[in-house]
């Protein structure tokens, strides 16, 4: 992976919102750095370079500066976006980078468009990560760990003296590497401008997202602080409060507490960063075991091809030859339709196609068999019913693999079956005679299989 990958922009109306992509993973990442974030000066800090590539290490990353921050279009102290736009904004950049379901990874003050985006747009949100979350940016009664908003105008009127300064990390967050320090003053400068940091603040004085937290239904991990002597206790009271209270909230979620720190105040990417990888990456391989599952599905595969075709095509020459399996193509796909078969693939002159049920497969079979004979030719045919994944857009697994060695091992104008096809097939019509054990290339022990033999309608 580039040190620095191309940053790219997604459209969301006339805001263009920057966005990097990097990473081979298996499954896709949105990544929101909340309170300071900039998607091309991120790199620049060992740390949180080193935290990137372990997200890229476990999905493709899609990383993104959320609109007013960093290499997104910014915004003046008077034009502070709502919260679903912010969700919306999320969209546009997914749409951009070509992804269809994500999980999407927010911290702080973006977990609130995270966890408004995973209510609202489950079909794109595969799963949740929510670091250091917020749930609201004021007390509550049932929050009372969070600032007051007498607070809050203290912390603005800091914000509007010192941000963007060594006094502002030496008041807030305490940096203890030096290397660290000179790379983030400038970095949070990039990041926002203190007036508009200012106005979101107080936009977002009302934002609460509490009622949004039980219609989240998708894999959740929530990452909390278990308690550090260097983290403002008013700052530690906030993470510690807000995560507990989400993970309890979200359905099946989980909450996990990292210990370690080093470099700088409470940003993720420092001493907790390892623990939180692994969770990442766990979380990530949980998603992809259900999605490979919910991909598999029970269906009966056919595999056909013309016997001899070697023989055939050197007798009829090239021309003679492409007309044939033209005209046998054009069969197969009739009687394909006709049983409500699904074409998967065509390799020369054989086909492989899927069905929804074993009696219709195995008359399609028959069918194909019955119709080669005015074209002078024969073919052979082999069925299996098993569970078939969905790996590249296309069928596969184990049930794929015994379907073609049953195939292959049927002879000229015969449809050979497992007994999977003969069992589910009881009280069809079909008749089966028995062709004896055979082992098939590949597949464990020998297998039962079986002559159709009445497969016609």
């Amino acid at each position: 992976m580039a040190r620095r990958p191309e940053t790219k922009y997604a459209w969301n109306g006339d805001v263009a919102l920057a966005y990097q992509v990097f990473g081979e993973g298996p499954v896709d990442l949105v990544y929101l750095q909340g309170w300071s974030s900039h998607v091309d000066l991120n790199w620049e800090s060992p740390a949180l370079a080193r935290f990137l590539r372990g997200l890229g290490r476990h999905a493709r990353v899609i990383h993104t500066d959320r609109r007013g921050w960093g290499c997104s279009d910014r915004f003046s102290p008077g034009d502070v976006a709502p919260l679903e736009v912010q969700a919306d904004d999320l969209v546009a950049v997914m749409d951009a980078a070509g992804s269809e379901r994500a999980v999407v990874f927010g911290s702080w003050d973006t977990c609130l468009a995270s966890m408004l985006f995973a209510a609202t747009y489950p079909e794109r949100c595969a799963g949740l990560v929510l670091c250091d979350p917020m749930v609201t940016w004021v007390a509550t009664e049932a929050t009372p760990w969070m600032y007051s908003e007498e607070h809050w105008e203290q912390i603005c009127d800091e914000v509007h003296a010192t941000w963007g300064t060594g006094a502002w990390f030496a008041d807030h967050e305490p940096v203890a590497d030096a290397r660290e320090l000179e790379w983030i003053v400038p970095f949070s400068r990039a990041s926002v401008s203190p007036g508009a940091l200012v106005a979101e603040t107080r936009a977002f004085y009302r934002v609460d997202v509490r009622g949004v937290l039980p219609s989240i239904h998708v894999p959740t991990l929530v990452v909390g602080d278990p308690g550090d002597p260097d983290l403002l206790p008013v700052l530690l009271g906030m993470v510690r409060g807000n995560a507990g209270f989400i993970a309890q909230r979200i359905p099946g979620s989980r909450l996990v507490e990292p210990d370690g720190r080093e470099g700088a105040a409470w940003f993720h990417w420092y001493g907790r960063a390892p623990v939180i990888l692994e969770e990442v990456g766990r979380l990530v391989a949980g998603i992809k075991a259900e999605q490979d599952s919910l991909d598999r599905v029970l269906a009966t595969v056919l595999f056909t091809d013309i016997v001899d075709s070697t023989t055939v095509a050197a007798r009829l020459g090239d021309r003679g030859w492409r007309e044939l399996v033209e005209r046998h193509h054009a069969t197969v796909r009739g009687l394909l339709a006709r049983y409500r078969g699904v074409e998967v693939d065509t390799a020369g002159d054989g086909f492989f196609a899927t069905f929804d049920g074993p009696a219709r497969a195995a008359r399609c079979a028959g069918a194909i068999v019955g119709a080669m004979a005015p074209l002078g030719i024969q073919v052979r045919a082999g069925l299996h019913t098993g569970e078939v994944e969905t790996i590249a857009g296309k069928a596969g697994g184990m049930a794929v693999v015994i379907g073609a060695r049953v195939g292959a091992l049927a002879g000229p104008s015969e449809v050979l079956a497992s007994r999977t096809v003969k069992e589910l097939t009881v009280g069809s019509g079909l008749v089966f005679e028995d062709a004896g054990e055979r082992e098939l290339k590949g597949v464990p022990d020998r297998w039962p299989l079986y002559r159709v033999t009445s497969p016609a309608p």
